[in-house]
């Protein structure tokens, strides 16, 4: 992960115990869960997208829409400074990674000018498994 202090840190050994593998996997080495089999991918539950490994708020269902890209998708998060966003040069692209601002867990990617019809035409790309939904 980044070098940057965040204001929730575990070591490598507390962050395998507090997660699943799945969660660890995408949260902590930055992996992808599949297209369309998350939980919350075709979701339409009102409430909060926390962060599944501290609990920091994310996003709400009013930023989110349906993208048919297979991952959840939100056109913005709930406030500008709860995610990090990060230069991602993995994988012989240059994208931008999410973050969670307050843990440094990988969330997905933020991708812009693809045509939605979004107040911001962006798309984070985010997945389930990074997320935690608390229905209102």
């Amino acid at each position: 992960m980044t070098q940057r202090e965040y204001p929730v840190t575990k070591s490598d050994e507390q962050w395998r115990a507090s997660l699943t593998p799945a969660e660890y996997a995408v949260l902590r080495q930055a992996g992808t869960e599949r297209p369309f089999v998350g939980e919350y991918t075709d979701t339409t539950t009102e409430g909060v997208y926390s962060c599944r490994a501290c609990g920091a708020e994310l996003f709400t269902h009013t930023e989110k829409f349906s993208s048919h890209c297979g991952w959840p998708s939100f056109y913005a998060p709930s406030e500008a400074d709860n995610v990090e966003l990060r230069e991602d040069r993995s994988l012989g692209m240059v994208r931008v990674e999410v973050l969670c601002a307050q843990c440094g867990s990988h969330l997905g990617h933020v991708f812009e000018g693809e045509g939605y019809p979004t107040p911001t035409d962006q798309r984070y790309c985010i997945n389930s498994v990074s997320m935690r939904l608390s229905p209102r």
